[in-house]
């Protein structure tokens, strides 16, 4: 089987460092950008199986980033995760309108990020 690619955005260094590592660790091939626009630009490169999202980044927030790749249709199976550092449920509400796969709250848990990325490409 061939190695999943994840995409990770986020424009925290210490965050972005800290998944692609965790993520790596766990198997995965991992490209890691710094904002949304160089996020989407990687995400129709490489077609990764997920794309692990920060909302709040300098450029295309994790949101606008997420309905460019729903708005693909040659992007349909890549899965999105988002996080964030606002858990109030308007905004769990737009990242699930705008077709998020799953949500995460900052400060996480980087094994719990591992957890939720496993289990969502073992549902495919």
């Amino acid at each position: 089987m061939a190695m999943q690619t994840v995409v990770v955005a986020d424009d925290d260094d210490d965050i972005r460092d800290l998944v692609a590592f965790k993520l790596e660790n766990a198997g995965y091939e991992v490209i890691s950008v710094a904002d949304g626009d160089s996020a989407w630009d990687r995400v129709r490169e490489v077609r990764p199986t997920l794309a692990v999202l920060d909302v709040m980044m300098p450029g295309m927030s994790g949101l606008d980033v997420l309905r460019e790749i729903r708005a693909d249709d040659s992007l349909a199976e890549t899965k999105v995760i988002l996080l964030t550092a606002r858990s109030r449920d308007v905004d769990v509400d737009a990242g699930f309108s705008s077709g998020a796969d799953d949500y995460l709250t900052k400060p996480f848990s980087p094994r719990e990020l591992v957890h939720r990325v496993s289990s969502l490409l073992a549902r495919g």
